[in-house]
């Protein structure tokens, strides 16, 4: 075998690699050394995205290919790190907390997808009749669910007609990071100015006799090992499992197959938690009890695991824009994430006071950090208010997440169907509305108040 540079299948997936965690440490040091870097939030995976791209356009040579392929990957195997986390229970909310958590997940993407789609349909019949009509969808890809969806369904509309949608839906997400940084930042010091940042409750500590991946962590093998092999063991099986349904749905119905099989691909991640959710709660109920001490420690691994692939997701995908793609949509773009910036926050703050009563501010905070970045940004800005996360609100966000999952399933078929023709784009818009109402409807919800003893 040769081992030279010559070989470019040896080396070069190594040293893109090293290109982007050389950003990742460049951003950080300039974090650590200047104040005005860290007055600004941003977060340092964002930076070293940006950092990248810029030296992109300076001459680096970058393969597109990999950068996208680390995205769809690195999606995934987050979210199946994240799944397989021991979650705490909110005690005072219980599970309708979580729900109400996940509905107001999903009715803020039905939102900024109805705000998206009214803009892109607006400028399409009168200003920019060229434009892709269905272009709107991407707003909630990349606000609400980040680079990795946003480079997803942004693949996908470009194989419907869109040119430029990837870059498109990149950039959306890009920006999303920046409206959570900086619109985040500003509001912090709002509530601050008002008062209305109200003390952390006490601690949630988990209950004893909750478990991770299994019992005692063996001494032969590194914790870390043990974790990255079942998240990739069940990657492996999220593979099998996609291309098992694929398969099948292109023999019961061939027809259908091009339009669901690659809604499927896209979505793996989703499959890919599924299953993780399916392996944990096999592992509470036959494996060995594990200690709390045993559960927080193998919590922090999972975190680790799932932010290493966050930030490299966040990095490759922000690195991989092509601003060329997008020359002639800066209007919708600049159009599209400032009123949905300004519309995120407006709904959050009303519904927030329904679902977070007793931490209002830490939950509204998180919530926007998040649904116009990732969950990163969200603990980012909640951190500032709760530095300890003592509130259930870092745990909503996740737990809500999971909620989201099953909630929004609907709005996936959407994304695909809005972007066959006009006709089903205004469909779409039509059902994300009635979908909408239907979300606000749980979140509004009185819960049944337990009969006293």
């Amino acid at each position: 075998m040769d081992y030279s540079a010559a070989n470019l299948d040896l080396w070069n997936g190594l040293g893109q690699f090293g290109l982007i965690s050389g950003a990742i440490l460049i951003a950080y040091l300039m974090y650590q050394r200047l104040s005005f870097f860290r007055k600004t939030m941003m977060p340092i995976a964002v930076a070293g995205g940006f950092m990248l791209l810029a030296a992109r356009y300076l001459g680096l040579r970058l393969d597109d290919s990999l950068l996208e392929a680390i995205v769809y990957h690195a999606l995934a195997l987050g979210f199946i790190a994240s799944a397989f986390r021991v979650t705490v229970k909110d005690k005072k909310g219980g599970g309708a907390t979580g729900i109400k958590s996940g509905a107001m997940i999903v009715s803020t993407y039905l939102l900024q997808g109805i705000v998206g789609l009214v803009i892109t349909l607006g400028l399409s019949y009168t200003l920019m009749p060229g434009l892709f009509r269905a272009a709107g969808i991407l707003l909630p890809m990349g606000f609400g669910q980040g680079p990795g969806q946003a480079n997803n369904v942004g693949t996908m509309l470009e194989s419907a007609g869109f040119q430029g949608g990837r870059s498109f839906g990149l950039s959306i997400a890009a920006m999303g990071y920046l409206v959570a940084c900086s619109v985040g930042v500003v509001m912090l010091n709002v509530l601050r100015r008002k008062k209305a940042i109200q003390a952390p409750p006490a601690a949630v500590q988990p209950a004893a006799g909750q478990e991770g991946l299994s019992g005692a962590m063996p001494v032969s093998l590194d914790a870390l090992s043990l974790q990255a092999a079942g998240v990739s063991v069940i990657y492996l099986a999220t593979y099998w499992v996609t291309r098992g349904l694929t398969s099948g749905i292109l023999a019961v119905a061939p027809g259908a197959s091009g339009t669901v099989t690659p809604l499927i691909w896209g979505f793996n991640f989703i499959i890919g938690s599924a299953l993780a959710m399916l392996f944990r709660g096999m592992m509470n109920k036959f494996g060995r009890p594990a200690t709390p001490e045993v559960i927080r420690h193998k919590n922090e691994i999972l975190n680790r695991i799932s932010g290493v692939c966050f930030d490299y997701m966040v990095v490759a995908g922000i690195a991989s824009i092509r601003l060329e793609d997008i020359r002639g949509l800066w209007a919708p773009f600049l159009i599209m994430t400032a009123v949905g910036g300004v519309v995120t926050w407006l709904y959050l703050s009303m519904v927030c006071k329904r679902v977070y009563p007793d931490y209002y501010s830490q939950g509204l905070i998180a919530m926007f950090g998040m649904l116009t970045g990732t969950i990163s940004s969200g603990v980012l800005l909640l951190r500032e208010i709760d530095p300890d996360l003592s509130t259930p609100a870092a745990n909503q966000l996740l737990v809500g997440s999971g909620f989201a999952i099953i909630l929004g399933a609907p709005m996936l078929v959407l994304i695909s169907v809005a972007a066959r023709s006009d006709t089903l784009t205004w469909i779409s818009l039509s059902i994300m509305v009635v979908y909408f109402a239907a979300m606000v409807a749980v979140i509004l919800a009185k819960g049944k108040k337990k009969a006293k003893a």
